[in-house]
């Protein structure tokens, strides 16, 4: 049913001459932003010393428009033009920066990048034409996948997006969202600053950035003084830590009694969604209250809600359709799939 493409969230500046350094142009994202080249995703992590991008930075700020432009380009290579395009923020980010978003993206855009590094010839420009865009959410872009996805879920029931910056939720019903529900707040990077604590008490991390300590939290192994550490116990300790501080006092006060009496149903999505010990935690306050569920591959469920969105804006018409998740940790772009299946390119396999 659709395709999707991901790559790490990170940037860093690069002016110097790559050739055939990647298999193809999403691993070997070289872009020219006020003339000044930068490698984005993977290709920063190959090639860059020290890449990074800020936590849920705002749209005008340089890292959002890379992220942005690499998605863009993407959907233009698979799809052509026009794009119809839909993407979103966290509840606590999106009023602030939904218009600032929308202006920045409706509009007609020159993209130069490098297509050297995956042996594509030269620097080049291509221009990329978006038809209409709607910025919405991100947890309801959940609700939106959940309904009309893989998963044709039905009734009320509640959406938790466990994402790198924030965690969000609501209960979502058959009429719409309860705005009382939502919530916004600290996401996992709460629970993987605490374990870059745990392990500077014994070792030296040799200045790694966040994103190499997020990339080790999620493969449960790191590489320090050339030795193979494993921290898959200390990751389940402070998982559980960041459950018992975070999530669970947020749920208290957002779902109130009578919003159990109505749902009895809740979906988990976002990359936390694939940390046992976390699904666990939501097993073990809920396990007499309300039937869990790990959504269908949660780490791109809100790709694919706003995939799903732009068709819907489009008057059903799936030919240009594009969602595109600009998260903390990862940047996701969905797109429609004309041989029906679901696959996904470069989807991390170390979760």
């Amino acid at each position: 049913m659709f395709k999707t493409y991901t790559f790490p969230s990170v940037f860093e500046g690069n002016n110097t001459d790559l050739r055939n350094v990647s298999p193809d142009l999403i691993n070997g994202l070289k872009l020219y932003h006020n003339g000044d080249g930068y490698v984005v995703g993977n290709l920063a992590l190959t090639e860059g010393v020290s890449p990074h991008r800020n936590i849920n930075s705002a749209p005008d700020e340089l890292d959002y428009h890379l992220l942005l432009k690499s998605g863009m380009l993407i959907a233009n290579q698979k799809l052509g033009n026009p794009l119809t395009l839909s993407t979103g923020f966290p509840f606590s980010t999106f009023q602030l920066y939904k218009e600032v978003a929308s202006e920045l993206i409706n509009t007609q855009h020159v993209i130069e990048y490098d297509a050297a590094t995956y042996g594509g010839g030269t620097r080049k420009n291509v221009q990329v034409e978006i038809d209409s865009v709607q910025v919405i959410p991100e947890v309801i872009s959940c609700a939106i996948a959940l309904r009309k996805g893989l998963q044709k879920a039905t009734g009320n029931f509640f959406v938790m997006s466990l994402g790198y910056g924030t965690l969000e939720g609501l209960l979502s019903t058959e009429g719409g969202i309860v705005q009382r529900t939502s919530l916004s707040t600290y996401g996992l990077r709460y629970a993987v600053n605490l374990l870059e604590k745990e392990l500077a008490k014994t070792y030296y991390l040799e200045l790694k950035t966040e994103h190499q300590i997020d990339a080790a939290f999620q493969k449960g192994v790191i590489f320090l003084n050339r030795k193979r550490i494993d921290i898959k116990e200390i990751r389940d300790k402070v998982l559980k830590q960041y459950y018992e501080d975070v999530i669970s006092p947020a749920m208290r006060k957002a779902f109130n009694d009578n919003d159990f009496t109505i749902s009895h149903e809740m979906f988990l999505a976002g990359g936390g969604a694939m940390y046992p010990m976390l699904v666990d935690c939501f097993k073990k306050e809920f396990q007499d209250i309300l039937d869990l569920q790990v959504a269908n591959e949660p780490q791109t469920l809100a790709s694919r809600g706003y995939c799903i969105n732009s068709a819907q804006l489009n008057g059903g018409v799936k030919s240009n359709a594009v969602g595109l998740d600009i998260g903390n940790a990862t940047t996701i772009l969905s797109i429609f799939d004309e041989n029906g299946a679901t696959s996904n390119s470069s989807i991390p396999s170390d979760y």
